[in-house]
């Protein structure tokens, strides 16, 4: 038998080639309820929803990462076949290679079975590493037993959260105790077995016996998960509101979609037979899925989802990209859904010369050319030039009527890469939005918008490339002096990244690269600022997202953290931004440290009492590992607040690009919060209205406003706190639309 280690067994290289989708009707393995079209509605004909099902259906036959069924079945049959005379080696591979299929595809048994098999051959061949694998490996399914029995069948709003509160301890033992049966007598054979490690500390939280239960020499620090200042503590309510959806990776809106001033909320799921959802919220503040009402229940499948008027005519559409991580098997169609004058949406993407077939979760939105109406990039991931699967990224100008025109070439943008983020803001203050393209594995780029059509890559020369490993990325005014800065989130490699966050919990260092924040000089430059706020640390976010949670003022970040594998079980991150001087973990404080995969994150007052809500789109990318999302309710803090609907006339009518600051007055002072519309991080979607926090503000001395196409700047004075209110462009006098409390 070939020697094995940790990093090459029961991971990604055997995980990924054996990864599996198995479409069914109703519910399935882990319990979940899929939003799956009612199969007595008379079957949807349309081009685009039949196209969607067919290209699903192939999907889900083929070999393709994540979602082909295929490897399962040539598993079991190469299995079924092999000679019993067969080398042990050849067995051992072949059933291990097997097990993987047979647990991503939620049948655990099957799993255990044969991972059983596996251990018996190994000790048979006194194959120490193998062994140790295997049963790392058994240790896993005990998990996703323990999470199906407890966190799934009895999901309650304290499940998962860590460090774990009576309400999520499982009450059903026997999963969490099998694993920690597998796991000690690896520790106490390899204390430094960190994969291990974090796993049994995991499975302790799960009974209430962390930290104590835990062997010294293998527990995690009591105070690894203490927060670094005091929060407001947040609720999941999503199961209370109706907005536990479940589905697998997907993305994430949080936005006004029917015009009636309440929030509403729009998730996808990677899963290429399970549709959009629409959630419309009520006049009680529940929500009910109208996708099916409003047209969308024939879009399958989406790693991300995005909320603009591109149409110009006041109602927001929606944009859909599929076919992320699958390579040549994620040609699949992306969809520009345009919201009709009736509520309801019409697949437009083909019209409007942007239905195109290649793996994608990027797009950003913003006016280029300062001519009123929102331009379109679309991130692709390529493995480059030349290769089979070279997908590069593409620019589109809108001509006015949401029909685009490819202007890549002409306009400079040049990306061929694994393309995991990008966004539009103005970092150098000349109210052209420039463009910054995260890509994994490679050089991040910073187009500067050149005013005349063109941009030029300035990333190297601005210090901006790193890390190599990005994915999400965010421009956002960290320290509050009116210039826009940028975070890149760092994704490391398959085989790295739970070692690095075990040792990061256990306060030890590994060099990891780490994610960066790079502050604007104000003068056209960056300085990396990463290690002065406090940055200087491994989270490996898939999801990410920023808004002022606490009110006072500062951005915050959201990190949703994970990757495909199970034993990836790493809780979500809330970062406090302590007044534009560092930023602050406050996690646990908050109660939102989620341990299961993070993928869409969405920021708005949902409920609009004038705090900031937190949607989180959850769910890996295998089959099994589907959970209900989550919606943490803000409790408030007693902060003040000011909303702000801005309407353009010449500029986009959602006004995004335009640039609000607000002048307060404070106890201590008079100071300035600035926000730029839309601003939002490259893996979420944020709601389209401006959300201000105004900490201890007494009054507002003055609101100003910078339109983005005419630079016209309007300034109120008349302005109340704790209130919503709209403004439109060239308008002398603003509305207050609402002023909640009073």
């Amino acid at each position: 038998m070939r020697g094995r280690d940790a990093t090459a067994i029961g991971t990604a290289g055997a995980l990924l080639a054996a990864v599996t989708f198995a479409a069914q009707e109703g519910g399935d393995c882990c319990g979940r309820a899929p939003r799956r079209r009612d199969p007595t509605l008379p079957p949807l004909v349309d081009r685009k929803s039949t196209l969607l099902r067919e290209l699903g259906a192939k999907l889900v036959e083929s070999d393709a990462l994540f979602y082909g069924r295929a490897p399962l079945s040539d598993l079991a049959a190469r299995a079924a076949a092999l000679p019993a005379a067969a080398p042990v080696e050849q067995r051992f591979d072949l059933l291990f290679a097997l097990a993987d299929a047979r647990l991503c595809d939620g049948d655990l048994a099957g799993a255990t079975r044969d991972y059983e098999a596996c251990l018996a051959l190994a000790q048979g061949a006194a194959a120490r590493e193998a062994e140790v694998a295997v049963a790392r490996q058994l240790a896993i399914v005990a998990l996703r037993q323990a999470e199906r029995d407890n966190c799934v069948a009895a999901h309650g709003p304290e499940s998962c959260i860590v460090p774990f509160a009576d309400g999520a301890l499982h009450r059903d033992r026997r999963g969490s105790e099998a694993a920690i049966a597998r796991l000690a007598p690896l520790l106490a054979a390899d204390p430094g077995d960190l994969r291990s490690l974090w796993l049994l500390n995991v499975a302790h939280m799960t009974l209430g016996t962390w930290p104590a239960g835990v062997p010294e020499a293998a527990r995690l620090p009591a105070d690894a998960f203490a927060s670094e200042a005091e929060f407001p503590r947040f609720r999941d309510a999503a199961q209370e509101l109706g907005l536990a959806t479940v589905g697998l990776a997907g993305g994430a809106v949080m936005d006004d979609l029917d015009g009636d001033g309440r929030l509403d909320v729009v998730v996808t799921s990677s899963a290429p037979d399970e549709s959009l959802g629409c959630f419309l919220q009520q006049a009680d503040g529940t929500f009910v899925d109208r996708a099916e009402a409003l047209g969308l229940a024939g879009q399958l499948g989406g790693f991300q989802c995005f909320a603009h008027d591109w149409n110009g005519d006041g109602r927001l559409d929606l944009l859909v990209q599929r076919g992320a991580w699958t390579h040549r098997h994620g040609e699949l169609p992306n969809s520009l859904l345009l919201q009709q004058a009736d509520g309801t949406f019409v697949d437009r993407t083909r019209e409007a010369g942007l239905e195109i077939r290649a793996p994608s979760l990027v797009a950003a939105s913003a006016d280029i050319d300062l001519d009123g109406d929102l331009d379109l990039f679309l991130g692709y991931e390529s493995l480059g030039k030349g290769s089979a699967e070279d997908y590069p990224c593409r620019l589109f100008k809108n001509r006015g009527d949401a029909t685009f025109e490819e202007i890549t070439e002409q306009a400079g943008v040049r990306n061929d890469a694994l393309c995991k983020g990008a966004l539009f803001g103005d970092y150098d203050g000349d109210r052209d939005p420039d463009l910054y393209v995260s890509n994994l594995g490679g050089k991040n780029r910073l187009y500067r918008n050149e005013g005349d059509g063109t941009f030029v890559d300035v990333a190297a020369a601005l210090g901006v490339e790193a890390p190599i490993k990005s994915f999400a990325c965010a421009f956002l005014d960290a320290n509050q002096d009116g210039w826009l800065d940028l975070w890149v989130s760092c994704y490391a490699t398959p085989a790295t990244r739970p070692l690095e966050l075990a040792a990061w919990y256990l306060r030890r260092e590994r060099g990891a690269d780490t994610q960066r924040l790079y502050l604007n000089d104000g003068r056209g430059g960056f300085r990396d600022a990463t290690r002065a706020f406090g940055l200087e640390r491994v989270v490996f976010p898939m999801g990410a997202n920023f808004g002022d949670l606490d009110h006072d003022g500062y951005p915050d970040l959201y990190l949703a953290t994970g990757d495909p594998e199970f034993a990836s079980l790493w809780p979500n991150v809330l970062l406090k931004n302590d007044r534009g001087r560092r930023f602050q973990d406050v996690t646990t404080a908050s109660g939102t440290g989620h341990l299961q995969k993070g993928h869409g994150v969405a920021i708005g007052d949902l409920d609009g009492d004038g705090d900031e809500d937190l949607f989180v789109e959850i769910g890996g990318v295998l089959r099994d590992d589907a959970f209900p999302s989550a919606l943490f309710r803000n409790p408030g803090n007693g902060k003040r607040w000011l909303t702000v609907r801005p309407r353009g006339k010449q500029s986009d009518r959602f006004a995004i690009g335009a640039r609000l600051s607000v002048t307060l007055a404070e106890p201590a002072g008079e100071r300035t919060v600035h926000h730029w519309v839309g601003g939002n991080a490259s893996f979420g979607g944020n709601s389209l209205q401006a959300e201000l926090g105004l900490g201890e503000a007494t009054r507002i001395v003055a609101l100003e406003i910078r339109w983005p196409r005419t630079g016209l700047t309007q300034r109120f004075t008349e302005v109340p706190l704790d209130a919503i209110v709209e403004l439109e462009e060239g308008a002398s006098e603003l509305r207050v639309v609402a002023r909640p409390g009073r």
